[in-house]
C-alpha cells in the first residue's frame, strides 16, 4: 500500500513539475509569438501616429499603461544581458514609410541650412582642404614593411568567415558572392566591411590612411539593419550594444536630454523636481489678492530678485550648443554621442588613426531598440511619456532613472556608432592604467598634481622607460585636451604586439562640453616630460597654418557624417586656440631642454632594425 501511495506522489509530482515548464515557456514566448503573428502586417503609421498605438503593436497586454509608468521606484541593477542572438529579417513592409521620407527631408534641409552657415566661415579658397592635408609629406610617410608578427590576424589560417556555412539566406555581404580563390575558399574582399577593418589592423595603426574600407564602414554603421540589441554592462552611463544584419556589431550611445529652463515635457508629474523658487513665488501669490493685480503684485514683491521667477533647471543631458555645467565633476559628466563622432575625425586628421571608426545615425526607438533586443531587463524600461513619446532608461550606475529617461520626437534619436573591435577571444587587449590618471574624488588628488618631477619616476617604470610608449602617451594627451577630455582614467592595447604597439584612444564620450574654457592640467603630461614626436610636433604645426587650420579642416570633415552638424562653431574656434597653447608648450620645453632633448626624431628610422624611438633620455 505504501509503495503505491509513494508512486502517486511521484507521478503527481512530475505533473506538477511539467505543467509549471509548460506555463513557464508560454509566459517566455507568448511576447515573441504577437510580435511574430504581428510582423506581417504591411501598414505603415506616421511618426505622430505610431506612440499612440505602441502599446498594442508587440507588448503582451498584461502591461498596461498604468503599469508602464509606474516604475520610479523599482531597484535598479548594473548586470546586464548580452544577448547576441540573430532575429530573422522582418518583411518589405519594414522599411521606411513614405510620410516619414517627408520628416527626414525636412530635417535634412534644416541641418544642411545650419551645416552651411558652419561650413561657410571655414570654407576652402580653392578645393578641398582636406584632400590637400592627407597629400601633404608628413601625410603619405609609408610604414615599415609588415610581418606575420606586425598583423593583428593572418587572413589565410586566423580568420574564416563564410556566409554560406552560416545557413541564413538572409545574410547581405558587401561584395561578389560567387568570389572564391582558386582553392575555393572566399576572397578576403568578399568579407564584410567590419571583418576587413579587422584583418586591416596591425602593430603601428588601426587602419591605414586611404583605406577606402573605413568609408564604407562608416556607411554600414548607418545603413545596416538592426538585428538585435544589448545593454553594455559595466560603465556609469548607459551604452548599447546592436549587431547588425552582417553580424557587425557596434557600441550605441544615445543623445541625451536637453536642458531647458521648463520641466521637460517628457517628464511624469510625480518624477518633477521640488522648486526652492515655487515655494517663494506660491506665498506672494496666496499674500497678493487673487484678481487684475495680482500678476504685477507678485512682480514687485520679487523685484529684487526676479531671477527667483525662473523655474529650477533639471540636471538633465546636452545639447551641442550646451556647456558643461562648471560645478560638475569630470567624472560626473555627460557623455556626448557627438563627442564620440568628433574624437574619431579628430584623431584621423591627426593622423594618428587610435580611435575606432564612429558615424551618427538616426534610430528608431520602436522598431531598431525595443523590438529587436531580447534583453528583458532593458525591454522593461520602455514607456510612453505624457508628451506621447518613447522613452526608456535601461540600467547603469548614473543617469538611468525616470528622470534621466531617453526620449524620442516622437521615436527617432540621433546616437553615435562605434564600431567593435575585434573579440576578445580571437585578440586579447591589456588593459593598462594612466600614469597621470585623475583621483575620482571630490577633495584628493592624485600624485602627479602635487609632485612637478613625477615624470622622472614614470621614466623609470616600465613599460615607459622603453620603447614609443611614453611618446604615445604625449600624443594622447594632445588629443584629449584638444577635446578637453580629462576622463582618461585607463587605454588598452593588443597584446599580441607587446609593449612596442600604439594606444588605442577608447571611450571619448566626456569631450567637447567646455569650449569657453581650456583645462590646463589635462597638458600636464607635456608640461612634466617635455617630449613629443617630431612627426607629431611637425603636424600640429601644419595644422596652425591658415591654409591647413585645424577648425576649417574639422568641420570639412564632421559635414560627412548623417548627423550634421556634429559640433558648433565655438567647439571648433577653441581647438585652434588649444592647439597654439600646446605648440607654446612646446616652445617652452624646447627654450629649456634643447630641442635635441624634447623633440624625438621618428621620421628618419633605418627598416628592418630595432624600434625607431629611443627609451626616455635622463636629465
Amino acid at each position: 500500500m505504501k509503495m503505491i501511495l509513494l508512486r502517486k506522489f511521484r507521478v503527481l509530482i512530475l505533473m506538477v513539475f511539467l505543467v509549471a515548464c509548460s506555463m513557464h515557456i508560454m509566459i517566455d514566448l507568448l511576447p515573441k509569438l504577437e510580435r511574430h503573428g504581428s510582423s506581417g502586417c504591411s501598414c505603415s503609421h506616421t511618426p505622430s501616429e505610431e506612440p499612440q498605438s505602441w502599446g498594442k503593436q508587440s507588448w503582451p497586454n498584461k502591461h498596461t499603461l498604468r503599469i508602464l509608468q509606474d516604475f520610479s521606484n523599482e531597484p535598479s541593477s548594473n548586470v546586464s544581458s548580452h544577448s547576441l542572438e540573430r532575429v530573422p529579417p522582418g518583411p518589405a513592409g519594414d522599411k521606411t514609410p513614405a510620410s516619414r521620407r517627408g520628416d527626414h527631408q525636412r530635417l535634412d534641409r534644416k541641418r544642411q541650412f545650419i551645416q552651411e552657415s558652419v561650413v561657410t566661415k571655414n570654407a576652402p579658397v580653392k578645393g578641398s582642404r582636406l584632400s590637400a592635408l592627407y597629400e601633404h609629406p608628413l601625410y603619405k610617410r609609408p610604414l615599415q614593411p609588415l610581418t606575420d608578427e606586425d598583423t593583428l590576424f593572418n587572413v589565410n589560417t586566423d580568420i574564416r568567415f563564410d556566409p554560406k556555412a552560416a545557413d541564413d539566406p538572409s545574410w547581405n555581404g558587401e561584395g561578389n558572392m560567387d568570389e572564391f580563390s582558386p582553392t575555393g575558399d572566399l576572397v578576403a574582399e568578399s568579407y564584410p566591411n567590419w571583418l576587413r577593418f579587422h584583418i586591416g589592423i596591425n602593430r603601428y595603426e588601426l587602419y591605414s590612411r586611404h583605406n577606402p574600407v573605413i568609408d564604407a564602414l562608416l556607411k554600414d554603421l548607418v545603413t545596416q539593419r538592426i538585428t538585435s540589441v544589448a545593454m553594455k554592462s559595466g560603465g556609469t552611463q548607459l551604452k548599447l550594444i546592436m549587431t547588425f544584419q552582417n553580424y557587425g556589431q557596434a557600441l550605441f550611445k544615445p543623445m541625451k536630454q536637453t536642458r531647458e529652463q521648463e520641466t521637460p515635457p517628457d517628464f511624469f508629474y510625480f518624477s518633477d523636481f521640488e522648486r526652492h523658487n515655487a515655494e517663494i513665488a506660491a506665498f506672494h501669490l496666496d499674500k497678493a489678492a487673487a484678481g487684475a493685480g495680482a500678476e504685477a503684485t507678485l512682480l514687485q514683491c520679487v523685484k529684487v530678485r526676479p531671477r527667483w521667477l525662473i523655474p529650477f533647471s533639471c540636471i538633465c543631458r546636452q545639447t551641442r550648443e550646451q556647456e558643461t555645467p562648471p560645478d560638475f565633476f569630470y567624472f560626473s559628466d555627460f557623455e556626448r554621442h557627438n563627442a564620440e563622432i568628433a574624437a574619431f575625425h579628430l584623431d584621423k586628421i591627426l593622423d594618428f588613426r587610435r580611435v575606432p571608426p564612429v558615424a551618427g545615425r538616426l534610430v528608431n526607438m520602436t522598431k531598431e531598440i525595443r523590438d529587436a533586443t531580447r534583453d528583458k531587463k532593458l525591454w522593461r524600461t520602455f514607456f510612453i511619456s505624457p508628451a506621447n513619446n518613447v522613452c526608456f532608461y535601461g540600467e547603469c550606475s548614473y543617469y538611468c532613472s525616470t528622470e534621466h529617461a531617453l526620449c524620442g520626437k516622437p521615436d527617432q534619436i540621433e546616437g553615435s556608432l562605434a564600431a567593435f573591435l575585434p573579440d576578445l577571444a580571437l585578440a586579447k587587449r591589456k588593459t593598462w592604467r594612466n600614469p597621470w590618471r585623475r583621483s575620482y574624488h571630490k577633495r584628493k588628488k592624485a600624485e602627479w598634481e602635487v609632485d612637478p618631477d613625477y615624470c622622472e619616476e614614470v621614466k623609470q617604470t616600465p613599460p615607459y622607460d622603453s620603447g614609443t610608449r611614453l611618446l604615445d602617451i604625449m600624443d594622447m594627451t594632445i588629443f584629449d585636451f584638444l577635446m578637453g577630455n580629462m576622463d582618461r582614467h585607463h587605454y588598452e592595447t593588443f597584446e599580441k604586439f607587446g609593449n612596442e604597439t600604439f594606444i588605442i584612444h577608447l571611450d571619448n564620450g566626456r569631450g567637447f562640453g567646455k569650449h569657453s574654457h581650456d583645462e590646463i592640467s589635462i597638458l600636464v603630461p607635456l608640461i612634466q616630460c617635455c617630449r613629443v614626436k617630431k612627426s607629431t610636433h611637425l603636424r600640429l604645426q601644419l595644422l596652425a597654418k591658415e591654409e591647413y587650420k585645424l577648425s576649417t579642416l574639422m568641420a570639412e570633415s564632421l559635414v560627412r557624417d548623417r548627423l550634421t552638424p556634429i559640433l558648433i562653431q565655438p567647439h571648433l574656434d577653441a581647438m585652434d586656440r588649444r592647439l597654439r597653447q600646446v605648440l607654446n608648450v612646446v616652445s617652452e620645453c624646447i627654450d629649456k631642454e634643447g630641442y635635441s632633448f624634447v623633440v624625438e626624431d621618428d621620421l628618419h628610422g633605418v627598416k628592418g632594425t630595432e624600434p625607431v624611438h629611443s627609451g626616455p633620455r635622463q636629465r
